[in-house]
């Protein structure tokens, strides 16, 4: 059920100069399923006239989820700046989430830059069931591998970096661990380009996947359609019918 609430800012964390986590609290949240996001009202920048739209990084089960914030504008700076103890005003929880399978299996998890972002709650969740979970996560440097400490309780952790400064040098794509393991399901997110070479892989390999896309969102409610996405069953809005999709119904 989605719900229009003010969640205290309990927790503010500054990671790097452009990546914020913040705490959000609200007694009783609604379930929320890996892969939602919320819409965020910016209340003290008057030039910011539309929510913006973040991934749901974390969710405790019961009252308190977690955001990481990409610093990249004048909307999502304020949303960096918002003191402990004031409230945000958030849409929740908004759009489709990850598909999670009915019995333990092999995943792999692939992000990239602030894209881990929604991969940590789904990580959780499929450890919690009892999936055998590897991380991939990539970065141009080792300042864009985000919370690799969170991840770490819920799988095996795989790093990579463009210029090597952290695990191995190139691309998510060219880690061993992306070839070494048959896995029986692959979730990823982040730049378009990665996503679009994980996939080639997934399909290649025969391997069902699972991508959240990233699409300039406006609304979060499918109205404006401003996020639509060719599908194979034609344009389908991200914000409602996604972000998730099956890497199969993408013409990318």
């Amino acid at each position: 059920m989605k719900i229009v609430a003010d969640l205290l800012v309990k927790e503010r964390v500054r990671l790097t100069s452009a990546h914020t986590l913040l705490s959000l609290f609200r007694p009783s949240l609604s379930h929320i399923q890996p892969g939602q996001f919320v819409e965020v009202r910016v209340d003290k920048s008057p030039a910011t006239f539309l929510r913006r739209p973040i991934s749901i990084h974390n969710y405790n089960g019961s009252d308190t989820i977690e955001l990481l914030v990409h610093d990249v504008g004048e909307g999502t700076h304020q949303l960096c700046e918002t003191p402990v103890g004031n409230t945000l005003n958030c849409v929740l929880p908004l759009g489709n989430g990850f598909s999670l399978p009915e019995s333990p299996q092999n995943a792999l998890l692939v992000g990239g830059g602030v894209g881990v972002a929604p991969l940590l709650h789904l990580g959780k969740t499929l450890h919690e069931r009892g999936c055998h979970v590897t991380f991939i996560l990539g970065g141009k440097t080792s300042n864009d591998i985000l919370r690799r400490e969170a991840f770490e309780p819920y799988g095996r952790i795989c790093l990579t970096t463009e210029d090597g400064s952290a695990g191995t040098k190139g691309f998510v794509t060219q880690h061993e661990a992306m070839h070494a393991t048959k896995y029986d399901i692959i979730y990823t997110c982040g730049p378009k380009p990665m996503m679009q070479a994980v996939a080639r892989i997934a399909s290649e390999k025969d391997i069902p996947c699972q991508a959240s896309l990233e699409n300039m969102m406006a609304c979060g409610l499918g109205a404006c359609l401003c996020c639509v996405e060719k599908t194979t069953s034609g344009n389908r809005c991200v914000c409602t019918d996604g972000p998730v999709f099956d890497t199969k119904e993408l013409t990318w």
